[in-house]
């Protein structure tokens, strides 16, 4: 049975746990703030954009760009976006397991994966999987810049007939305490099937019928440079709500872990208060056994 200071040293180690979870709930609450805003404020410029990509690629030759043609699917590239860090409960197994579900019912030497997030990195390393690209440091804080630069690549790749599909699985942001793991289809891009994320308030994604702009050029020439920004929107949206995703389930873990700390202390006090209970009330009766024995 532990003794008194046994307890009394577990529950100060518990106490100090207690702080440290606290400082990172506080924390990851002002990171989701940030990170909140930059998810909600990629979603209506997605929506704008796919609407007029939309309306262009209905009204132009499937073959009017490369990232609008379609291919007999045989290589296929994943995109799997997860955390930098752990402690934020089943987010980055979530993403991983769903990755893993995707690359199982395809060819392992015509599947190749690019990891977005150090998590993801670390488990794809030990897959049989080919990686041909690693991004660490990236999803804590996306930037345009970034996401310009993976989609260069993917769309180069498919452009080049290497790969002839390229896929994105990532945590969409819904709220605090809810994230929908999204697998989502970049390239190629079909118009009949874009719709663009949800707005703040989850109304429609899109109109069901597309728009008709005026267009003062040939909607070709529009096409050719909407298609690229279009990936990007797509890329950077990813990132960023996978980055506030991350955040809240942060948040929400270390909130869990703090209350759990605080149930256990009030256990390991009760449990203590109960030794020390015994062990007076022992003291007593032997003090007592001695004094009936003596007289």
């Amino acid at each position: 049975m532990p003794t008194s200071l046994d307890l009394k040293r577990r529950i100060r180690s518990v106490r100090n746990t207690q702080q440290i979870t606290r400082a990172m709930k506080f924390v990851a609450a002002a990171r989701l703030r940030r990170a909140q805003e930059k998810a909600f404020s990629s979603r209506p410029y997605a929506r704008a954009l796919s609407r007029v990509i939309r309306s262009i690629a209905l009204r132009v030759p499937a073959e009017a760009h490369p990232l609008l043609r379609h291919r007999p699917e045989e290589h296929a590239l994943l995109l799997v976006v997860s955390g930098e860090r752990g402690l934020c409960g089943a987010f980055n197994a979530n993403v991983i397991r769903r990755a893993m579900e995707f690359l199982r019912g395809r060819p392992t030497e015509k599947t190749e994966v690019i990891t977005l997030g150090r998590k993801g990195r670390d488990t794809m390393r030990k897959q049989p999987w080919k990686v041909i690209a690693e991004y660490v440091d990236i999803t804590a804080r996306p930037e345009h810049r970034q996401a310009a630069e993976i989609a260069h690549k993917i769309s180069g790749l498919y452009e080049s007939g290497e790969v002839d599909a390229v896929y994105i699985v990532f945590n969409e942001f819904k709220s605090v305490l809810a994230q929908t793991l999204t697998l989502e289809k970049l390239l190629p891009i079909e118009p009949e099937n874009m719709q663009g994320p949800e707005n703040v308030q989850g109304e429609a994604k899109a109109a069901e019928t597309p728009v008709e702009y005026i267009y003062d050029g040939p909607p070709g020439e529009f096409l050719a440079r909407l298609l690229p920004r279009y990936v990007e929107s797509q890329v950077f949206r990813a990132l960023a709500e996978s980055s506030a995703s991350e955040h809240a389930a942060r948040m929400t873990a270390m909130d869990s872990a703090t209350n759990n700390a605080g149930d256990l202390i009030d256990q390991l006090t009760l449990y203590m208060n109960k030794v020390r209970q015994a062990a007076i009330t022992k003291e007593i009766i032997e003090i007592v056994s001695g004094a009936a024995s003596a007289g």
